[in-house]
């Protein structure tokens, strides 16, 4: 690997929580490999991005047995096995989803569906070992000793180097990493969930559980499907711009019909702002916000263009001032729920705690967030 082309902040390897592995502040995201789900990119745009990727540094790629139907693997193998330097790269990829319509043990967290689903994925991939598997989301059925337990067993055979959780409750997490140090298992070296300044929810309990439990959070969407890109604009209620955001009214899916409210138009409006005055793409300043938050290890971007790819690459040289995170993190700030109300409120924290004196003795995580 050449490293003329190389971009530093790129190559500035973060540990995978509290592990030995070492990966970039970027993931190479692989959802749009393939064109099987009506866009993405072919084989060839495929392998392009992927070698830019790792010319530039990178090592953390991330994909799914259901992305592309398995065509995502798939183009990541052949590369690897045309090119060469598959030990260099952290290959993470995941199971839950059911890919055989009728099987109801094809999909979900049990064991049988873990063996199936993992086996199929080293076949795609062309490796026997995957360096992280992730479960791809809580199922609400299989009993989490039986995921800890089994994934344990994988790690053990050597199939699986570590282990990670996608998209499930904090609570969940919390008692897989438990279980873990209870009785010996392997721990859950990661966190992927959804991040970005219009989705901060994760700020209220998972991020903190992380920092407590020794888990890095690895961010999806950090910029919500497209709308914290720039190349969005509203005419009423009607979204202007090519791109799956523009899409979104027709779509029905309850994941994307929250994007388009008034709170995330005006989120966009903001980060326009702070954008134009540092000179750079509305994209690259919402990445590196996220980049940049507490308990972010490495933060999954997705790209269909060379020159996409590119910009989101250098969002890691973006340097927001403390005045403007402050107006994104004012403007983004998430609703105060309960219980949370009464620890960051005065009347509570001075008035009844701590006798009506001031005490900073909360952790970092919750100075940083703004909850």
């Amino acid at each position: 690997m050449t490293t003329t082309n190389r971009i530093d902040t790129l190559a500035r390897y973060h540990l995978l929580g509290r592990t030995g592995l070492r990966v970039s502040p970027l993931c190479l995201g692989t959802m749009t490999f393939g064109t099987e789900w009506g866009w993405g990119s072919p084989r060839e745009t495929a392998h392009r991005l992927l070698a830019r990727y790792l010319e530039a540094g990178g090592n953390f790629i991330d994909t799914a047995d259901g992305y592309t139907g398995g065509t995502s693997e798939q183009l990541i193998g052949e590369y690897f096995a045309q090119h060469g330097g598959r030990d260099r790269a952290v290959i993470a990829t995941k199971f839950t989803v059911n890919t055989s319509p009728g099987d109801p043990n094809a999909g979900g967290n049990g064991r049988k569906n873990i063996h199936r689903a993992l086996e199929g994925s080293l076949r795609r991939l062309k490796t026997d070992y995957v360096d992280l598997y992730w479960l791809h989301a809580w199922d609400g059925i299989t009993p989490v000793e039986e995921v800890m337990h089994t994934l344990t067993g994988l790690v053990r055979e050597g199939k699986v180097r570590y282990i990670g959780l996608s998209d499930v409750p904090a609570w969940y997490y919390a008692r897989a990493q438990t279980l873990a140090e209870r009785d010996g298992l392997e721990r859950v070296a990661a966190l992927q969930l959804e991040y970005s300044l219009v989705e901060r929810n994760i700020e209220r309990e998972h991020i903190p559980a992380a920092l407590a439990l020794g888990s890095a959070v690895t961010p999806w969407s950090p910029l919500a499907s497209g709308l914290l890109s720039g190349k969005y604009t509203r005419d009423g209620a009607q979204v202007k711009g090519e791109g799956r955001v523009s899409l979104i009214p027709s779509l029905g899916n309850p994941g994307f019909d929250k994007l388009l409210t008034e709170r995330n138009w005006t989120i966009v409006d903001t980060l326009r702002e702070v954008a134009t005055e540092l000179d750079r793409s509305p994209a690259q300043v919402a990445l590196a916000w996220v980049t940049r938050r507490p308990g972010v290890a490495s933060t999954i971007i997705g790209a269909t263009r060379m020159e996409q790819l590119e910009a989101n690459l250098h969002a890691l040289d973006v340097r927001i001032t403390e005045a403007q995170t402050q107006r994104l993190d004012a403007v983004s700030r998430p609703d105060r729920v309960h219980p949370y109300i009464f620890f960051e409120d005065a009347f509570f924290t001075e008035g009844m705690f701590t006798g009506g004196t001031k005490v900073r003795a909360e952790p970092e995580w919750f100075r940083s967030s703004a909850r």
